[in-house]
């Protein structure tokens, strides 16, 4: 079968979207979903360790989520500009790739002032895309001090979907307790439910815990506009396998261990960089892959997520490991079980 955008459209209640996390990271729904028997079975995340025996392999996405999102001022007209952080061009001159809202009123050559005091003032050099630009950003101090001064005007990048300011609570629990290497501007959803105690109880019991990194970018939920999906480019994410986890993970698919990949930025880093003989080979650089059914997974034999949106290209990747089918039926399950979808949604063991 051919898929197409409309195939992965379905009815969602928008009360099955919920705005604030659950009260513990650990306590969240856990749908656990056997792929051969079809079996569905309802958990909650702390009882993930029932499904894991010692030198099993749990991978883990430790990107940090930075306070992307600032708001300006624009020269002159004094408009407020939403300027959202993407990804840093150059250290030394200060640039970066950003997107503007409402892109409309902003021309090469403008300047946009930031914070009260004009702490920070922005020149835009180019036009990246209808709604991107490139800012340089006007500052005399150290590096140290400038990223100090955009983390203090920044804030935590919650989606757009969720119609409210980010609270204090939003900077701790919008981001993984894992989080090490700064550069996402959305957080890897699926590891937002793993707390302390989770982790140090998979340690006792001998589940080796492997971690990679993308710095998720807004490629990841940009909305599918094509309906043949094989015309759908993903923008490109930065990504990172250390020899040492990859050691650990091909010794566990050498031993026919589990290898469990907490998330869709997890999966598709390490489909990102396999061997021929289907190990997965360090790797420092870029990612555009877009996993779609029918596809071949050639590393993880199970996976934690999170319930997606209609037509998302996330939900198309957990298609494809999961079966078209299948998760059409699970989906239906959880709507009807009151699952929570989304980014502070509830979570899916698939096996």
């Amino acid at each position: 079968m051919k898929f197409k955008l409309s195939n992965f459209n379905y009815d969602l209640p928008e009360k099955r979207i919920v705005d604030k996390p659950c009260e513990q990271r650990d306590e969240a729904k856990m749908m656990v979903l056997d792929r051969n028997s079809g079996e569905i079975e309802h958990k909650q995340v702390k009882d993930l360790i029932n499904y894991f025996e010692e030198d099993d392999v749990i991978v883990l996405n430790n990107t940090k989520v930075f306070p992307a999102r600032l708001y300006a001022n624009k020269e002159k007209t004094g408009a407020r500009i939403e300027v959202f952080l993407l990804r840093e061009l150059n250290k030394k001159n200060r640039l970066w790739d950003v997107l503007v809202d409402p892109a409309r009123k902003i021309r090469i050559g403008n300047k946009l002032f930031f914070g009260e005091n004009d702490e920070l003032i922005a020149e835009v050099i180019d036009n990246t895309t209808s709604r991107g630009r490139t800012l340089r950003f006007l500052y005399d101090g150290t590096h140290e001090e400038f990223k100090e001064t955009l983390d203090k005007l920044g804030q935590t990048p919650l989606p757009k979907y969720l119609k409210r300011e980010p609270t204090d609570e939003d900077v701790e629990r919008y981001q993984t307790i894992y989080a090490k290497h700064e550069g996402a501007v959305a957080a890897p959803t699926a590891g937002l439910h793993f707390s302390r105690e989770l982790l140090k109880r998979l340690e006792i019991k001998g589940i080796n815990l492997s971690e990679v990194t993308l710095h998720v970018g807004l490629g990841t939920f940009n909305p599918i506009l094509v309906e043949d999906l094989s015309k759908h480019k993903m923008e490109s994410e930065e990504i990172i396998i250390s020899d040492s986890d990859s050691a650990i993970i091909n010794e566990a698919k050498k031993n026919r261990k589990r290898v469990c990949s907490v998330g869709t930025t997890v999966m598709r880093t390490l489909e990102s960089s396999v061997s021929t003989r289907n190990t997965v080979i360090p790797f420092k650089g870029w990612t555009n892959k877009f996993i779609f059914p029918p596809y071949d997974f050639r590393i993880a034999n199970c996976m934690l997520t999170n319930f997606h949106l209609p037509k998302s290209s996330l939900m198309m990747q957990v298609s494809a490991f999961t079966g078209f089918d299948l998760l059409k039926v699970a989906y239906k399950e959880a709507i009807q079980k009151k699952y929570n979808f989304y980014t502070y949604g509830d979570a899916m063991l698939i096996l």
